[in-house]
């Protein structure tokens, strides 16, 4: 089961711009949680907790308790502003969930054990992660953090689909309902094969006429 992750929060009333850049310089970040036939609340959370949560990819990719004024909401983070050039987080979006029904979320790929594979230890083979994360839809409860992927038996030329993952019960990846056509490749372990410059038959031509042209004319008749 994947792990609680808490997030405290605290309600506020002041709206606009105005109010968000006083927010900013109080090291707060203003928010806004929304969903689940309940009406937007604006909340602030400290900048640090979301600095801090944010090098984690689970902050993105899973279900968060977050605690306004001691009142727990089950959320997903559905979008986020940061500033251009400094590390702060501007704004952040909070989507309520109901727990009786199914979320989509992208779930980070974890590739495991690929150092111990043949095609790693084949000289020539490039090991290519086309996808790093996955949509997935599930129950909230069945969220996983991230999905495992054991590169172990990777061998040369091997290609990795999406449907060849193995998944935690209750959780479908939904590119797969789309049809054949969107199973994604994962992983490719491709040979490069590097390819011997031939030198172009005008120039053995040429190399073999050099001698030819070196030899000295013969003197015109006097």
């Amino acid at each position: 089961m994947a792990q609680t992750h808490e997030i405290k929060a605290e309600s506020r009333k002041d709206e606009g711009k105005g109010a968000s850049r006083r927010l900013r310089r109080a090291s707060y970040v203003p928010a806004v949680v929304y969903g689940a036939g309940q009406p937007a609340q604006s909340i602030q959370i400290e900048h640090n907790t979301i600095l801090l949560a944010a090098k984690h990819e689970w902050f993105f990719s899973s279900v968060l308790d977050l605690n306004v004024d001691g009142k727990v909401q089950k959320v997903l983070v559905r979008d986020w502003q940061k500033h251009p050039f400094k590390q702060q987080m501007m704004h952040m979006d909070f989507l309520r969930i109901d727990e009786n029904h199914a979320i989509r979320v992208n779930v980070p790929l974890h590739f495991l054990n690929q150092e111990k594979s043949d095609a790693a230890k084949t000289s020539g083979v490039v090991i290519s992660h086309n996808l790093t994360e996955v949509e997935v839809s599930c129950l909230p409860k069945d969220l996983p953090e991230f999905i495992e992927l054991d590169l172990a038996g990777l061998k040369p030329g091997d290609i990795i689909h999406l449907s060849q993952l193995t998944l935690p019960k209750g959780v479908e990846i939904v590119a797969l309902h789309l049809g054949a056509d969107h199973d994604t490749t994962v992983v490719t372990a491709n040979t490069v094969k590097e390819e011997a410059e031939e030198a172009p038959a005008a120039e053995d031509a040429a190399a073999e006429a050099a001698p030819a042209a070196a030899a000295p004319a013969k003197d015109a008749k006097k």
